[in-house]
């Protein structure tokens, strides 16, 4: 069963509310892009939306893409709004700094050593 003719309408009326009319923003964010929310305390003066989507992000960094899937909003919207939520202050971009996708050479060397030293008479 589909949703009918009305709830599509609201709902594109509510994309449209919460985008501004934009299809995308100023400051383009991709889905994979990780966000997490800036420790702000309280933020009443938001909409439920918005709201909603700072609540989400401050259990750590989450994708825009994941972000989008918990609040039930379309990725579309996802992106604009929590582009304007980076630009208010609200969300803030996670550090870009990961691990070293290949552990460093001496960490193999004493791993390499120590494979050596094993006993495999027993």
């Amino acid at each position: 069963m589909s949703p009918g003719p009305h709830r599509r309408e609201s709902e594109l009326v509510r994309s449209y509310v919460l985008t501004r009319g934009r299809a995308r923003a100023e400051q383009p964010v991709e889905p994979a892009a990780l966000v997490r929310a800036v420790p702000l305390g309280a933020v009443p003066e938001l909409d439920p939306d918005r709201r909603r989507i700072v609540q989400v992000a401050q259990g750590g960094a989450l994708a825009v893409a994941e972000i989008a899937a918990h609040t039930a909003l379309p990725l579309t919207v996802a992106l604009v709004v929590v582009a304007d939520l980076i630009d208010d202050g609200y969300l803030a971009p996670a550090s870009a700094v990961r691990p070293e996708p290949v552990p460093s050479p001496d960490l193999l060397r004493e791993v390499l050593d120590g494979l050596r030293r094993l006993d495999t008479s027993a």
